[in-house]
């Protein structure tokens, strides 16, 4: 595995039949879905053209992610808002799992870190605001 021009690089071993490149943006849609399935999570925060292009229609799986590829591996930042009520350590501690989950099945990446960032918690009575959504 190698992070060379923001591409990851897949090491096959020796029976490889050519090689396999995954973006960046594919794994933070991955770990954009896999968290907004944790229950208690309200909303993934994006930014200003994300909540314009969700509003003309199209869904961005990726909105609240950040992915950085470092020599020493694969790092997630999660931006998301939390239901009222919820107990945030163990909602944190499902998406981390969800996320790593899901990339090792789907891709067979090992993650070494999944860090979770709490923006807001939604009340009941509240809807979900696109005006929280702010640049990252």
């Amino acid at each position: 595995m190698a992070a060379e021009n923001n591409i990851l690089e897949m090491d096959q071993g020796s029976n490889s039949l050519g090689k396999v490149e995954i973006a960046p943006e594919v794994i933070e849609v991955i770990a954009g879905i896999a968290s907004s399935e944790v229950e208690g999570v309200a909303q993934m925060r994006g930014n200003f053209a994300s909540g314009v292009v969700e509003r003309l229609g199209k869904k961005n799986h990726g909105k609240g992610v950040k992915v950085e590829l470092t020599e020493d591996g694969v790092i997630i930042d999660v931006y998301c808002m939390m239901h009222f009520g919820v107990s945030i350590p163990n909602v944190a501690r499902k998406i981390q799992d969800n996320i790593r989950q899901a990339l090792l099945n789907m891709t067979a990446l090992e993650v070494d870190e999944v860090n979770i960032h709490v923006v807001g918690v939604l009340f009941e009575n509240q809807k979900q605001d696109p005006q929280i959504e702010e640049e990252m």
